[in-house]
């Protein structure tokens, strides 16, 4: 078996430094906002693994078990020799694209790619033990601005799934898509799993449990600018809220304060005031419709080849080629 290699093209000083120009932009615009991508220290990932198996939290096995029907046919249509994962977390859904492409093509490469290196490493060697004819590639990175150091060559798809393109507000999709189509060459792939607009009785409860586990990850973010960043936050006293605007066809995580308070971030020097009631934007999950995402698409030069849905058209699988 070949070991798992991994370049490092994100540092904790890098997270930091971001960290810091996000806190302090986001905490000083009106209305107040927050990244999403700061939910997810080790306490914020554990969180999301347990609200992917919530009753409510539907997307998350409703795109495994399609994927599960159709991965014969993205590996058929794909006939990648390198697949590359953004945003690859534990690699769990992507042992069935690497099985299928394995099998049925000419796979010879795993790129996946992450944040985390102390995570990325441990799926790396988890897939290169697994599939040990398979060479493991790991690009510790941010998929928002260093795509440029995904390698090169062979046929290469890249997936971007569980509906993290959702999280990007439409001018960042623009740039993504466009980034994208920067790094493939013409005739390359990008597989990527949406959630799609549906009934918004079964869309907000995925987004507010009854459980409470979405709220306390939702707090989360407070819990890591108090670690990283010297904040005082007490993310008790935010209640988490989830609403549906229909304007956008988007969900729209928010954190709003039961109380007059002061926050100081003390690496940043900076006092923050939240009025009672006043909300903090920390996550939107924008759904598609097939036919606007494909027009996205086409605006940043592909060409759309497959499209599945699941049973219930809530959420879908697009191959997509780079003209």
């Amino acid at each position: 078996m070949t070991a798992a290699t991994l370049d490092i093209h994100l540092t904790e000083d890098d997270l930091n430094t971001a960290l810091r120009s996000d806190a302090g932009h986001g905490l000083t615009a009106a209305p107040k906002w927050l990244p999403p991508k700061w939910f997810y220290d080790a306490k914020g990932s554990e969180l999301f693994e347990r609200i992917t198996e919530l009753p409510e939290y539907y997307p998350t096995r409703t795109e495994r078990a399609l994927l599960e029907r159709v991965v014969d046919e993205i590996a058929d249509a794909a006939q990648a020799e390198v697949l590359v994962e953004l945003g690859a977390g534990s690699a769990a859904k992507t042992r069935l694209l690497l099985t299928a492409l394995s099998a049925r093509g000419p796979l010879k490469t795993y790129v996946p790619q992450d944040v985390s290196s102390a995570a990325l490493r441990a799926a790396a060697d988890d897939v290169a033990a697994e599939f040990p004819g398979l060479a493991v590639h790991g690009v510790v990175s941010d998929f928002t601005d260093t795509l440029d150091n995904l390698p090169r060559g062979g046929r290469r798809m890249i997936a971007f799934l569980g509906g993290t393109l959702g999280n990007l507000v439409p001018e960042e999709r623009v740039e993504f898509l466009a980034r994208i189509h920067a790094v493939l060459e013409p005739g390359e792939q990008l597989l990527l799993g949406v959630g799609l607009v549906t009934d918004p009785a079964v869309l907000v409860p995925a987004y507010d449990d009854a459980a409470g586990v979405t709220a306390e990850f939702n707090r989360n973010v407070l819990h890591v600018l108090n670690a990283r960043l010297r904040a005082d936050f007490v993310p008790e006293k935010f209640r988490h809220i989830a609403v549906w605007d229909a304007a956008h066809e988007w969900i729209e995580m928010r954190l709003e304060a039961t109380e007059d308070m002061t926050i100081t971030v003390g690496d940043l020097d900076l006092t923050v005031r939240f009025g009672r009631g006043e909300q903090m934007r920390t996550e939107i999950s924008a759904k598609f419709r097939v036919e606007g995402l494909d027009a996205e698409l086409a605006a940043a030069g592909f060409a759309t080849g497959h499209v599945w849905t699941d049973p219930d058209d809530r959420f879908a699988l697009i191959l997509a080629q780079r003209r």
